[in-house]
């Protein structure tokens, strides 16, 4: 070539056009075009066993130490710092989320300028926002495989996570071990467990289909070839100023936006107070770090039911309803039961029916929007929105209403009622525009064969 290349996306198109000259194509039908379903899925399984556990690790110690002031505060620190004192525990608690919100756009669009490995590794040391993770899962799977993919990765973060109550209690045993209380030693330990897995994920973190070293050269067409055939984004588009500013004005984007605000709310609350809830029901400090972890295996299972389901059905909107009623099924018996027993059991079902819309709606929304742009964009926006949901779930748990928080569980009820209503709204508008385009009145996101996941 006499020149090169001077934009990133032009960059890529030459990187697709050389993997489309491969030698081999013998896993591609020549009359259709089509990938040998054999090959297919022996290709998805390789990149499965290679992307989402190093994602999941990195998002689970994220996920900890996000969370752990909770097991901190049980063991000691409310105490020495007088965080039961009006609202600082809330206040601290919703402090973390101003940075990630203000940072998840440019994160998110850097994101395909530096690649992942760099990105991921570099914030997973510096105690960042590796949620991203979810939205790179999105450019390697067709649109009904990424609801699995991002389930698998949430709740194996999350029931690690869970555990890590009962693993913050064994670290508080330290208590005055070099001079230093219990808590402290929590978020030293953690913390040099994060800064190690952030220099070993940067061997490991993967990146896009296109530059993806662990696959040959005809595998790596073949990963781009079954995306493009299907949704037409494989090959990234320049990201502008003007392009930001469309995509961040779909009303859509911000559906799915507020969906995630309503679904992280309940997840971040139980997170910062569960144990505090058993605490001041009664459990001793043991028991309630303990108690904690069992609803978290039990949301691990029904998030991976309910996802698996999702992909078999191809619907989207209505799994994310029925969880947002297990959810607030469970607050209701939170709020009203008698017996601390039944109350436990509300957990299980608030937890299970919170946790799992979390990968939900990511999905909803990445099989909504076309272009790498505006996923990355809509992406953004949801987990910008979702950092929202921490600080109101911060700001609504109150120490005034210690202990059962009746005013908290009312205001994640509503959420659940939100989330219903955006996606009985969502579902009505997609249907209509998926009958127009069928019937050639339309066409859905710049793509004649793109029609909405309801």
């Amino acid at each position: 070539m006499s020149s090169t290349p001077d934009s990133a996306s032009e960059k890529h198109r030459v990187e697709h056009r050389e993997l489309a000259n491969a030698p081999s194509r013998s896993h591609i039908d020549g009359e259709s075009q089509e990938l040998d379903p054999a090959y297919e899925k022996r290709l998805v399984r390789k990149i499965d066993w290679r992307l989402i556990p190093i994602l999941s690790a990195v998002y689970a110690i994220s996920l900890i130490d996000r969370t752990n002031i909770s097991i901190a505060r049980t063991v000691g620190m409310g105490r020495d710092l007088a965080l039961t004192v009006g609202e600082r525990y809330s206040i601290i608690t919703c402090l973390f989320f101003v940075p990630y919100i203000i940072f998840e756009i440019p994160a998110n669009l850097l994101i395909r300028k530096i690649g992942p490995r760099n990105q991921l590794a570099t914030v997973t040391v510096g105690w960042g926002a590796v949620m991203l993770g979810m939205g790179l899962i999105a450019t390697w799977y067709k649109r009904y495989e990424t609801a699995k993919r991002m389930a698998f990765f949430y709740l194996t973060s999350m029931v690690i996570s869970g555990f890590s109550n009962i693993i913050g209690w064994a670290f508080s045993l330290l208590d005055g071990s070099h001079g230093l209380e219990g808590w402290r030693w929590i978020f030293i330990i953690f913390g040099a467990i994060t800064i190690g897995l952030g220099i070993i994920s940067f061997f490991l973190i993967v990146d896009f289909p296109e530059r993806a070293k662990f696959l040959t050269p005809e595998e790596r067409t073949a990963a781009v070839d079954r995306i493009q055939r299907e949704r037409a984004d494989a090959i990234p588009d320049a990201v502008t100023l003007a392009k930001v500013v469309k995509h961040a004005t779909d009303p859509k984007v911000w559906a799915f936006g507020l969906c995630f605000c309503f679904s992280t709310m309940p997840a971040y609350a139980f997170s910062y107070f569960l144990p505090v809830i058993l605490s001041g029901g009664g459990y001793d400090i043991k028991t309630s770090l303990l108690l904690s972890a069992p609803p978290y295996v039990f949301a691990g299972m029904y998030t991976a039911t309910i996802a698996t389901l999702s992909d078999k059905f191809r619907k989207r909107a209505v799994f994310i309803c029925i969880s947002s009623t297990v959810c607030f099924t469970g607050l209701f018996i939170m709020a009203y039961a008698g017996p601390l027993g039944v109350r436990y059991f509300g957990s299980f079902l608030t937890i299970a029916g919170a946790q799992s819309n979390v990968p939900g709606v990511l999905a909803y929304q990445a099989n909504n929007v076309l272009g790498q742009s505006k996923r990355a964009v809509s992406s953004a926006v949801c987990i910008g929105m979702g950092g929202v949901g921490g600080i109101f779930a911060s700001l609504v748990y109150r120490q005034a209403d210690y202990p059962k928080y009746l005013p908290g569980l009312w205001a994640t009820i509503g959420c659940q009622w939100a989330i219903i209503i955006i996606c009985l709204v969502n579902s009505f508008f997609f249907t209509r525009a998926n009958k127009k385009a069928d019937r050639g009145e339309t066409v859905i996101e710049e793509n004649p064969r793109f029609r909405y996941a309801i």
